[in-house]
């Protein structure tokens, strides 16, 4: 069954890039004109942890499987056999993986044979072999019985023909004081050929001749591309280079010589997380073949979790919804203009609203949820479809009071056969799979690199003995594609989803309840290294900590001076403070009240204001609370506060002697920045929302 799509039609739609690319609609039910011919772009689809990318690469194979010969491989993940000789690494690894992957019988052709990847995987493993330790090589000889089965199934998988190449060996040994790896490599490459290849099939090794120093001898490439893989190294690079070269050489057999005509499409390889560096290793030698003039046909499909990436440097870069009809990616001199990298887009609104509809169809949550939802998460394709599930499976009695924050504190039901999980934790630990999120939780709280090095420094002095912790936290996020401490952003950790899920962790990951020490420690920790002026930074952290009357007190004082955009932005960044929720709390936020002005607020003359200060205090007030509730990315909208606010700036504004008109801007542009959720506009009306 399909996935929903939700935004990579793009790709996916019968005419979608995939489809261009390989020549078939989804599910081989048709033929499509390629697009570039026969020279196709390695294709890398990029963006940041949770934008959807391995849901991509899943659902190509999904629908290509069976029609087209395919592989998935993850090059983060690699797992070396048990137990495994010298003649290993991750690339003849995954190079074999991806060779029993893609020799299946497809519809309407015969599998794909793989001899001459199997000729040269076959002489690199003879690395190491000795006369003492035949075991080593029986091993090493069974673990290639797989791939040898994609050339024989019978013959490969029978497993008959080790016992042979052990004989050969022996043999070998016996004739040679020292045996090379050269020899060893020859001398189970002959026994091979001979007990599993057949008679057409033993050409396959001729391919080697054009090896480094082979002289156009078959044999004698083999031989040199063992010595050379012993080497490491760049002799070993080169090695591995060539054995890429063997599985696009066998797969461009498939599809010429005698088969010629049988197959339709092109066969299809799916690299996720290809920044990785065995990602470029598989990627770039295909690449340089490409720039000299080969043409091997396979679609390369790829994932990156980072855009900037060396390897994209000379890459014709290009967003996802461009590409729906037509993808050019000229070719130029550089072998890196042979790939096409394809940004991946966070979900518009509607798109978050239909992920919604699909797991509440019956509208039983918030109309305003879905959108608050892709406020929070900008759109991003993972934490939409966990919070749209959590939605969906929410107990009946609290559906009609969910907000994003309660989204979080829920359990969603991800597999049948396992338990519920914790909304927060579990998306947490997609985004940032860290083994101690704690630090993390800690400086989340910060504002910029210099009060992150400090909290550290008070708070995590014993996480580590190597170098600032803040530090090493900064470059982290950066190497995995968050923004950290922007320009403007007031935030050590930018993203409001990935904060907000931090300080989710630091609030409550301790169950300690009421009292939230961390959570305490950490925000009372901030606010006396800002004090003991009431600036706005000691401010923020009062807030946090559940107090707002001398942040009150503050911008009544302070509203009277000439600077009234300079007191919009004290409030702004003020109010931006992390509301102290507690989990799963009925009812309205109790902010709505205060900024309506329907809490008692007592005698507040026991500070000794006058009639007009008490008004301007208790306005205020209601102002405050007003814009900390109405930012809140955890909270949903409220028209009747937002109307409050436009009426609280109103009122300010005639009371002010100099700066009436920012206030009353204020008054018309902050209500329309709120209902188009966009971030309160300072001076108010500017377009960019800065």
């Amino acid at each position: 069954m399909d996935r929903e799509l939700y935004g990579r039609e793009a790709v996916l739609h019968d005419g979608g890039l995939a489809a261009r690319l390989s020549g078939l609609t989804r599910h081989g039910a048709a033929r499509v004109a390629y697009e570039h011919g026969d020279d196709p772009p390695v294709t890398v689809f990029t963006g940041g942890r949770g934008m959807g990318k391995t849901a991509l690469l899943k659902e190509v194979r999904n629908r290509y499987k069976g029609y087209t010969p395919l592989a998935l491989l993850d090059c983060a993940h690699i797992e070396p056999p048990a137990e495994h000789g010298p003649g290993w690494s991750e690339v003849t690894g995954a190079l074999t993986e991806l060779a029993v992957q893609l020799s299946p019988k497809v519809l309407a052709a015969k599998p794909v044979q793989f001899p001459r990847l199997s000729l040269g995987l076959v002489a690199v493993a003879s690395l190491g072999w000795s006369q003492e330790d035949d075991e080593r090589a029986r091993t090493d000889l069974q673990q290639l019985g797989p791939l040898l089965a994609t050339v024989d199934a019978t013959k490969g998988a029978a497993g008959n023909w080790v016992s042979k190449v052990l004989s050969k060996l022996a043999a070998t040994f016996a004739e040679s004081a020292a045996p090379l790896a050269g020899l060893l490599a020859e001398a189970t490459v002959e026994t091979v050929l001979e007990e599993v290849f057949g008679r057409f099939q033993r050409s396959a090794e001729n391919w080697y001749g054009s090896y480094r120093n082979a002289g156009g001898r078959g044999k004698a490439g083999l031989r040199q591309l063992a010595i050379d893989f012993e080497q490491g190294g760049r002799r070993r690079g080169e090695a591995e280079d060539f054995l890429v070269g063997a599985l696009t050489e066998d797969l461009v057999h498939a599809y010429t010589g005698l088969r010629r005509g049988t197959r339709i499409g092109r066969p299809i390889l799916l690299l996720d997380n290809a920044h990785e560096r065995l990602g470029r290793q598989l990627v770039e030698p295909i690449l340089r073949a490409r720039a000299g003039g080969r043409r091997d046909r396979v679609v390369v499909l790829a994932a990156s979790r980072v855009r900037e990436h060396e390897g994209l440097r000379h890459a014709t870069r290009t967003r996802l919804p461009e590409t729906a009809h037509r993808a050019p990616c000229p070719r130029g001199t550089s072998v890196g203009s042979g790939i096409l990298a394809v940004e991946l887009t966070p979900l518009s609104p509607a798109q978050t609203r239909s992920a919604f509809d699909h797991h509440d169809p019956a509208g039983r949550t918030p109309a305003e949820l879905a959108r608050a939802v892709h406020r929070l998460t900008g759109g991003r394709p993972l934490g939409v479809a966990l919070l749209g599930r959590a939605a969906g499976e929410a107990p009946a009695e609290l559906r009609a009071g969910l907000t994003p924050g309660g989204l979080l504190d829920l359990t969603v039901e991800l597999r049948e056969d396992a338990p519920p999980v914790p909304v927060a934790p579990t998306l947490l630990a997609e985004l940032l799979p860290v083994r101690r999120p704690g630090p993390y939780a800690v400086l989340a709280a910060t504002h910029d690199e210099e009060s992150a090095r400090l909290l550290a420094h008070a708070r995590l002095q014993g996480e580590s003995l190597d170098g600032d912790v803040a530090l090493r936290v900064r470059d982290l996020l950066r190497s995995e594609d968050w923004a950290v401490s922007e320009p403007g952003s007031r935030h050590f950790v930018a993203d409001p989803l990935l904060r907000s899920l931090l300080l989710h962790r630091l609030r409550f990951e301790d169950d300690d309840h009421p009292r939230y020490a961390a959570w305490r420690a950490v925000h009372e920790t901030l606010h006396r290294h800002y004090g003991p002026a009431p600036g706005p930074y000691r401010l923020h952290h009062d807030l946090a900590l559940g107090r707002t009357e001398e942040a009150v007190t503050h911008l009544r004082v302070t509203f009277p001076e000439q600077d009234v955009l300079g007191w919009l932005g004290r409030l702004r960044f003020v109010a931006a403070a992390p509301y102290p929720r507690e989990r799963n709390r009925p009812g309205p936020d109790p902010r709505r009240a205060i900024a309506l002005g329907q809490e008692p607020v007592g005698d507040p003359t026991f500070s000794g204001l006058d009639a007009e200060s008490t008004e301007l205090h208790l306005s205020v007030r209601r102002l405050l609370h007003a814009v900390w509730l109405l930012t809140d990315p955890l909270a949903l909208p409220d028209d009747d506060v937002a109307d409050r606010l436009a009426h609280e700036l109103r009122r300010l504004s005639g009371r002010h002697l100099t700066g009436s008109g920012s206030l009353w801007d204020a008054a018309t542009h902050w209500p329309r920045d709120i209902r188009a959720w966009r971030e309160l506009s300072l001076p108010p009306g500017r377009e960019d929302g800065v």
